[in-house]
């Protein structure tokens, strides 16, 4: 059973800058396809970034550019580098693992294990 600790949340002002971090313990964490998911209040659970095993990253088009997603395997864990922070940016942030598929995927069905959640707010 692999279990997952987001940190990192809070709230910031319009422009600033937050790093999340998922620490991740009981499976083979380099072998683990990662993923950053959020989900604001009212709506649906949506798809960030991710980083597969071999390290390749996806991002969602509203976040290219201004997020950065990595991942450290001495430390089995993962980071979610966000700058230009936007007051739409307000959720709350999972972070999801899957040993299945050559790739990390964008969909939250195709992920089998979940953090709790860290909430990030950005106020304007």
């Amino acid at each position: 059973q692999v279990h997952m600790v987001e940190s990192g949340g809070g709230s910031v002002q319009a422009g600033g800058s937050l790093t999340l971090s998922c620490a991740a313990s009981g499976g083979t964490f380099s072998s683990a396809n990662m993923g950053w998911f959020r989900q604001a209040p009212g709506k649906e659970r949506e798809f960030v970034a991710n980083i597969s095993w071999h390290y390749t990253t996806n991002y969602a088009d509203t976040v290219k550019g201004r997020f950065t997603i990595s991942r450290d395997n001495t430390k089995n864990t993962v980071h979610l580098r966000m700058n230009s922070l936007k007051p739409e940016d307000t959720a709350v942030y999972y972070c999801a693992a899957t040993f299945r598929g050559a790739y990390a995927p964008a969909l939250v069905a195709s992920y089998d294990y979940w953090g709790q959640g860290t909430q990030v707010t950005v106020s304007s």
